[in-house]
């Protein structure tokens, strides 16, 4: 499997979730903590549409700005909730993960087990226990 790309929050325990699952696929992948890199507006479109997800879908609620900033209001349209994820990368929803399989907002995190190579090396359990991945490496859930 070529490349891997992950847009990765480490205080996010999903996040890591899922870069644990890329690595457990035997895979180093590029690590590119958005918060610090944030995409450019042409890179965050572009993911979005791979990802078949309206831009709606990849907007984070919970821990940002998005009361203050009146984003539940349904006549946004695009623009205007690009131009607040540009300005504040915190609501860009993650983890993103980049294959030559597709494209993903890996949540939950096994939805990243969708566009990697199959088994796993390994058994997987997230942090908070529960398994994922059998001692076979197949998929649980």
């Amino acid at each position: 499997m070529g490349a891997i790309t992950i847009y990765h929050n480490p205080a996010c325990a999903t996040s890591r979730n899922v870069l644990a699952l890329i690595r457990n696929s035997g895979v180093e992948p590029d690590i590119i903590e958005y918060l610090k890199t944030p995409p450019s507006r042409e890179e965050l479109i572009g993911l979005i549409r791979r990802a078949g997800l309206p831009v709606r879908a990849v907007l984070r609620q919970k821990g940002t700005p998005f009361d203050e900033l009146g984003l539940a209001d349904a006549g946004l349209g695009d623009e205007a909730l690009l131009d607040a994820m540009m300005a504040h990368p915190i609501l860009i929803n993650r983890p993103l993960v980049v294959t030559p399989l597709g494209v993903r907002l890996c949540r939950p995190s096994q939805t990243v087990l969708d566009i990697l190579p199959d088994p796993q090396q390994g058994a997987f359990a997230k942090e908070d226990g529960e398994r994922v991945v059998d001692d076979a490496g197949k998929r649980l859930i």
